[in-house]
């Protein structure tokens, strides 16, 4: 499992939620897709942020599709209970800790606030089936994932994406990973200091 946080890497999160936020609020069913979600804390951090970035109705009707190879089948059941230990919420804003978590029933634990957990839906997925998990994300994250799969397993897995993506969806993933160069007419960069990219429609032949 790959090491995380909540707040993690804000600033690609803030770009990736300034920039899809008009394109989310323009869809009547707005989808976002985390690959490699692990214990939640990046999709409920991204999920935070579009609710202070959203109106109401486009939030109400978001949808966060979260997702991991989850083998040992622990992932999911944290995910979906929105529980962690104070500890592992003391990097975040304070004002967002008290606007989106609640004292859960566990002591020393918090729970995200259900207006927040009701956005998500977590399933089990492999990446490197290349079978996408539905169409027109206009925003997929993929961070912390992909620098453990060799070159040619990255590049399919981002061609997948690719076909994931609505148009003009936004395609985020860490700092570390550079765009492929055989991928580089699928996607635009948009922003100079992170991993964020715009789909680019290809026509196809004949």
């Amino acid at each position: 499992m790959a090491f995380t946080f909540f707040w993690r890497d804000e600033h690609i999160l803030a770009h990736a939620v300034r920039l899809t936020s008009p394109i989310l609020a323009g869809r009547s069913r707005p989808r976002v897709w985390d690959a490699g979600c692990a214990m939640g804390q990046e999709p409920y951090t991204l999920c935070m942020m579009l609710a202070n970035s959203l109106g109401r109705f486009a939030f109400n009707n978001l949808v966060i599709h979260a997702t991991d190879l989850d083998e040992d089948n622990t992932f999911g059941r944290i995910v979906v209970d929105g529980m962690y230990p104070r500890e592992e919420l003391e990097r975040m804003p304070a004002n967002i800790f008290e606007c989106y978590f609640e004292p859960a029933e566990r002591p020393g634990h918090f729970r995200v606030v259900k207006q927040i957990r009701d956005r998500l839906r977590f399933q089990k997925h492999d990446l490197l089936s290349l079978q996408e998990i539905g169409q027109n994300f206009s925003l997929i994250l993929c961070k912390n994932v992909l620098l453990h799969f060799h070159h040619a397993q990255r590049v399919e897995v981002i061609r997948m994406f690719h076909r994931a993506l609505a148009p003009d969806g936004m395609f985020a993933t860490e700092q570390t990973q550079k765009m492929p160069d055989e991928l580089a007419h699928l996607f635009a960069p948009v922003v100079s200091d992170a991993q964020l990219f715009r789909k680019v429609e290809v026509a196809s032949c004949g």
